[in-house]
């Protein structure tokens, strides 16, 4: 089995995911959209693309930085019948997969699982009779 064949097993699994994620957060933004203007609506849109091509380079960066320093001292190896032959540095292309599921599964679990709460406003007090705890002593 090639290493494109585990990774096929896998991205197979987060893409569903990733798909259940867009449906879920198109059927809650429907009434944010429909509670806000359009060009709030496609100011907060930039800002999240911006956000994840941001994380995008980053996370791709720092996994071809770190894999290729953890193939060069030898922690990890591969075996060249089961990889494409296509590289980034040392490592195969075959390695980034782990990231690219990294970048779909995280955000996907987090909109599934319901996304950023919203803070509660605190309780108003009962009208007539709120005490604190040191005026209750004195």
């Amino acid at each position: 089995m090639t290493y494109w064949a585990v990774n096929a097993v896998f991205l197979s699994i987060v893409a569903v995911l990733g798909v259940l994620a867009l449906v879920a957060a198109g059927v809650r933004g429907r009434a944010a959209r429909a509670s806000s203007s359009p060009a709030e609506t496609s100011r907060r849109r930039r800002e999240r693309l911006l956000g994840a091509g941001l994380a995008t380079g980053v996370l791709l960066v720092m996994t071809a930085v770190f894999d290729n320093v953890m193939i060069g001292i030898g922690l990890v190896g591969y075996d060249a019948a089961r990889i494409s032959g296509v590289f980034v540095g040392i490592a195969p292309l075959e390695d980034f997969a782990y990231a690219v599921a990294a970048l779909v599964l995280l955000p996907s679990v987090w909109v599934l699982l319901g996304g950023p709460k919203t803070p509660r406003a605190p309780a108003a007090p009962a009208a007539g009779g709120s005490t604190t705890v040191k005026e209750a002593r004195s």
